[in-house]
């Protein structure tokens, strides 16, 4: 694996242990305009690694230090998670620069091949937890998009990047519904309380009020976003809700 090293100013001392892995998207037009960006001392953003369409990977913090990638986000009660991770920037414009037929641009296989096989090192190296492997929309649910409903998660995780659940039968999700409602914006109560608990064991930073309120919307969005990619709709149809339970009893058994 040849690491590219491209220095970047915009890093300082870490406050803890490095114990998560964070996936974004660069969201800008192109690669140099990403490196350029996270190389400029005003913009006063960073992240350890970026990995371009051809499969190139740049090294712009040394991993011993706090990149800047992260922003204002949570995870499994955790803070500052610029100190606690390692974070690789994928050369994607993704929702910002869509093609012109509005759909999501796509990922490279040589590029998602270099991301798993780096993503495996630090992951090796740090001795990071599967359930502690999370995209900036999972820590950042209400403001953060990325790497997006077209990133290969299903994929990576194959390869031992991250969690994923069993699917649903079609005979699981017709019992299913036959006990359980769709769950959306105005609804209470008990079923509305266990989803939110079942979000907040997977990491999400959501707070059980069994009311589903925007928060709980965004939060419902960006699971959908990594684990029901077709259906990203911040609804919690019947399928939603089980892979949230299933993941969730994973997080517990990969913490």
């Amino acid at each position: 694996m040849k690491i590219i090293q491209t220095p970047s100013p915009n890093q300082n001392e870490r406050r803890y242990a490095v114990d998560m892995l964070v996936l974004h998207y660069t969201g800008m037009e192109d690669g140099p305009s990403a490196l350029a960006r996270m190389q400029d001392p005003e913009a006063q953003v960073s992240a350890h690694y970026m990995v371009d369409e051809a499969g190139d990977i740049y090294q712009l913090v040394d991993e011993t230090q706090r990149a800047w990638h992260a922003g204002l986000s949570s995870w499994q009660g955790d803070g500052d998670l610029n100190s606690r991770s390692v974070g690789i920037e994928i050369v994607n414009g993704g929702h910002n620069i869509p093609l012109p037929d509005g759909s999501l641009p796509p990922f490279y296989l040589a590029q998602i091949d270099a991301v798993i096989e780096l993503s495996n090192a630090i992951i090796a190296r740090h001795h990071i937890p599967q359930s502690r492997v999370v995209g900036h929309s999972d820590i950042a649910p209400e403001r953060k998009d990325d790497p997006g409903e077209h990133f290969p998660w299903e994929d990576l995780a194959a390869r031992g990047v991250g969690l994923w659940p069993e699917m649903p039968t079609d005979s699981e999700l017709r019992e299913a519904e036959q006990v359980r409602l769709v769950l959306k914006p105005g609804a209470n109560g008990g079923p509305v309380l266990r989803l939110q608990d079942s979000l907040r064991m997977i990491g999400y930073g959501l707070e059980p009020t069994a009311v589903y309120d925007e928060l709980t919307m965004k939060v419902v969005t960006a699971f959908q976003r990594r684990w029901h990619q077709t259906e990203v709709t911040g609804l919690a149809d019947i399928r939603t809700q089980l892979l949230i339970e299933r993941v969730g009893q994973l997080s517990v058994g990969h913490a």
